[in-house]
This record gives structure tokens, C-alpha cells and sequence, in this order.
């Protein structure tokens, strides 16, 4: 069985507070084969979900650091809001889509250290 960041983070945690499945399953609201679905990246981990293993655990600042770049490393589905969004960044929005499945390794950091140069712009 293969877990995600997530799912390894979270069961870290839960040994070491004595915990199971089934407990992360009810400080959550969810049953246990949701949890378990996030756990092996079937499904994304809710935003709502975040406080609350922060809060039950007690996560010091350097250990939310680490949940929230497992929840980033973990994430299967995004979703871009295109509502406000000017006609070239909808349409690169769409070529991205339609092109994802096909970018090869070297072209994808390409694409990243272009939009990381913006970024220090």
C-alpha cells in the first residue's frame, strides 16, 4: 500500500499519539475509508481539515510547515479560478490543460524556472 506525504505525516502522528485510523476518522467528521482515500492520494486532503490536526496534535510551527507542504505534495486535483482572468491567461490556462499529459521532464523545469523568474521580478 502506498501512502502520499500526507499519509505518511499523518501516520507518524498517530503512533505517536496512540492513535488509529479510526480516530483520525472521528476528529475529522468522515468515515474511515475517506480518510483513507486522502491517505493514498485518491482524493485531496480537505482544506477544513488543516485547523483541526493542527489544533488536536498541537503542531509546533516547524511540524504545520511540514503538514501543509505534505498537503501541497499530496494534492491529485487543482482547480484554477478563471472568473476574473484576461483572455491570454484563460487561454494559457487551456493550452496548459490540454498539454499537461504530453510535457516531458526537461520542458516542465523549463516552465518552472521561467515562472520562478517572475516571481523574483
Amino acid at each position: 500500500m502506498s501512502y502520499t506525504f500526507f499519509g505518511e505525516f499523518m501516520r507518524v502522528l498517530r503512533v505517536k499519539s496512540h492513535e488509529v485510523m479510526g480516530d483520525t476518522a472521528k476528529l475529522l467528521g468522515v468515515k474511515i475509508p475517506f480518510v483513507s482515500a486522502v491517505e493514498n492520494g485518491k482524493r485531496n486532503v480537505p482544506d477544513e481539515w488543516i485547523p483541526i490536526i493542527i489544533e488536536h496534535y498541537k503542531l509546533n510551527e516547524e511540524q504545520q510547515k511540514e503538514l501543509r507542504t505534505a498537503v501541497e505534495e499530496s494534492k491529485t486535483q487543482m482547480k484554477i479560478n478563471l472568473t476574473a482572468v484576461s483572455n491570454p491567461k484563460r487561454k494559457l490556462a487551456f493550452q496548459f490543460q490540454r498539454s499537461f499529459d504530453d510535457l516531458d521532464e526537461d520542458t516542465a523545469e523549463e516552465i518552472i524556472k521561467l515562472l520562478n523568474k517572475e516571481d523574483d521580478d
